[in-house]
């Protein structure tokens, strides 16, 4: 279930920190690789408020190619504060990933994990609830600091909060600013950089998460008429 108040919240992420699932391993041969992004109106600014229209939109690949595409309509449940994300979206996200009918070995999604005051964002949040191995991916990190890497492709620097390491920077492309890599539900960090670096090639998202991203815009084109 998923808290519908700040407090209630604050109480399940304190819980999922302290959680220590068995840890994933990817099996031998090509996995579904799981996506999911979440968009709204062209226009909005500032925190949004509860009741902002929005658009989730899921996609599993598998051997580079698409295997499945899923889109809801839906509304935030609360506006955006920075370590409450679930609050606004979390709800949208599992039933949006929840109506995809092809198994995921793993999901990829725009969130935090340990890199958050109570060590458990959204990227750690859904995959919890919906007892699949989470990696999150930012443009930036939440509280985390560490310098950038070097600048080949595949280049890492660790992130701390204090003297714990909650993500990494990664380069995915050279010449082009790092993404923050977040282990989310049972992943650890050199698994979840390894599912980033095998899900990356000439751009610089993983290409489920810009599938899913360009999927979710789409459908917000379609209703804007755009």
């Amino acid at each position: 279930m998923w808290p519908t108040d700040a407090e209630s919240l604050i109480e399940a992420q304190r819980k999922l920190a302290r959680a220590a699932p068995e840890p994933w391993r990817p099996a031998r041969g090509a996995q579904r690789i799981g996506g999911c992004w979440v968009c709204f109106p062209r226009g909005l600014s500032g925190r949004g408020d509860a009741g902002d229209v929005a658009w989730a939109a899921a996609v599993v690949m598998g051997g580079g190619v698409v295997l499945e595409r899923q889109v809801r309509r839906g509304v935030a449940g609360a506006p955006y504060i920075p370590g409450l994300l679930a609050l606004r979206i979390g709800r949208l996200m599992d039933a949006t990933v929840r109506a995809l009918s092809t198994p995921l070995d793993v999901l990829l999604l725009d969130a935090t994990a340990h890199d958050h005051p109570r060590g458990a964002g959204l990227a750690l949040h859904l995959g919890a609830e919906l007892d699949l191995p989470t990696v999150g991916i930012t443009h930036r990190p939440l509280l985390g600091q560490g310098e950038w890497p070097e600048d080949g492709r595949g280049d890492t620097s660790p992130l701390r909060l204090a003297d714990t390491v909650v993500g990494c920077w990664m380069r995915t492309r050279p010449q082009a600013r790092p993404l923050v890599v977040h282990p989310g539900w049972r992943v650890d960090l050199a698994t979840a950089v390894e599912v980033v670096a095998s899900t990356t090639g000439q751009r610089r998202t993983p290409e489920p998460l810009r599938r899913a991203r360009r999927l979710a815009r789409a459908a917000r084109s379609a209703a804007e008429g755009r």
